[in-house]
C-alpha cells in the first residue's frame, strides 16, 4: 500500500503561483511514475502532469504546458506540482496519483491514459478573477 497526502492548494488571484506537494509514504519502489490531476466542479477528473522515477520523462496536458512543472525529489518521496500564470480555469481538486511504470520508460508513449493505482486525498486550488 501507498499512500498519498497533497498540501500546497489555497487561494490565489489570477496570474500568481502555488506549489503543490505529494508526500509518499508506505511501501515505494523505484518504479513508479508520479502524475497530477484536477477535477473542476461538475467537470470528470482530467489529467495535468506525470513523471517518471529517475526525471527522465515528463508529459504535460496541452492546458497547463508552459505554465506548469513537474518534479520529484525522491530522496523525500514527494513530488511537486509549480504552477504558474494562473487562471481562473485552473480552479479545481488536485490530485497526486502514482503507478508502476519503467524508471526510464517514455510517458509520451503510454499518454495520459494510464492506469493509476494510488490516489490522493486532493488539496484545493483556487484562482480568483
Amino acid at each position: 500500500q501507498v499512500q498519498l497526502v497533497e498540501s500546497g492548494g489555497g487561494l490565489v488571484q489570477a496570474g500568481g503561483s502555488l506549489r503543490l506537494s505529494c508526500a509518499a509514504s508506505g511501501r515505494t519502489f523505484n518504479n513508479y511514475a508520479m502524475a497530477w490531476f484536477r477535477q473542476a466542479p461538475g467537470k470528470e477528473r482530467e489529467f495535468g502532469a506525470a513523471i517518471t522515477y529517475s526525471g527522465s520523462s515528463t508529459l504535460y496536458a496541452d492546458s497547463v504546458k508552459g505554465r506548469f512543472s513537474i518534479s520529484r525529489d525522491n530522496a523525500k518521496n514527494t513530488v511537486y506540482l509549480q504552477m504558474n500564470n494562473l487562471k481562473p480555469e485552473d480552479t479545481a481538486v488536485y490530485y497526486c496519483a502514482a503507478a508502476r511504470f519503467p524508471p526510464s520508460g517514455n510517458l509520451a508513449g503510454v499518454g495520459p491514459l494510464y492506469d493509476y493505482e494510488y490516489w490522493g486525498q486532493g488539496t484545493q486550488v483556487t484562482v480568483s478573477s
